[in-house]
């Protein structure tokens, strides 16, 4: 018994793909702005593609804010941000030097890199994790596992014990972040073939 799983649609999200993928291991969930669908939700999904400012305001103009907040921070739902879902999670971001969510301590920065042949920005395609402590949302998931990935910022986190997940790219950044019920992944696992399919699955039978 899963109960009912909730895509937030704020129009930033590759929803799609995570829906096709949900329903590859027979999950409905509902894909919704609501406030009543959010409410009635036992597990939430933040996706995110595009701007971070962009993301905040469209979660502003919804009022989605504070039904967020009540579901995730007092009634502890748990949620899996995706790419931008996960760094607007943040206090803020330079994208758009704006605030986030701020369940985490964390900030959303540009990658600077040195070698800039080798290392292309946005960081894209596929790439390692590295798991840095237990989760049920890494269950089976092997270290050093390959996920996919496409970003231009990362997060930084100011507390070690909510990293997840760190992959290497020219330096070390955070791909994954867990506090509590709130989880966070920088790749995709809806575009990161079975193992992403097992982490989706991992967060639905929570």
């Amino acid at each position: 018994m899963t109960g009912q799983v909730v895509i937030i649609d704020y129009g930033m999200g590759n929803i799609h793909s995570i829906q096709k993928k949900l329903a590859r291991l027979k999950i409905n969930c509902l894909v919704s702005s609501n406030h009543q669908d959010i409410t009635a939700a036992d597990k939430i999904i933040l996706p995110g593609v595009g701007h971070f400012g962009q993301a905040m305001l469209k979660l502003h103009q919804l009022d989605l804010i504070q039904v967020l907040n009540e579901q995730v921070l007092y009634k502890k739902k748990p949620i899996l941000g995706i790419c931008l879902g996960m760094q607007l999670m943040a206090l803020k971001s330079e994208e758009g030097n704006v605030n986030g969510l701020g369940w985490i301590d964390a900030d959303v920065v540009k990658f600077k890199v040195n070698d800039k042949l080798k290392y292309k920005i946005p960081h894209t395609g596929w790439n390692e994790i590295m798991i840095k402590k237990e989760s049920l949302l890494m269950s089976g998931i092997p270290n050093l596992s390959e996920f996919y990935f496409v970003h231009s910022y990362y997060f930084k986190t100011h507390q070690s014990e909510d990293i997840l997940n760190e992959t290497e790219y020219e330096g070390q950044f955070v791909s994954s972040i867990q506090r509590e019920n709130i989880f966070g992944v920088q790749y995709h696992p809806e575009k990161s073939h079975d193992v992403g399919e097992l982490l989706l699955k991992n967060f639905i039978n929570l």
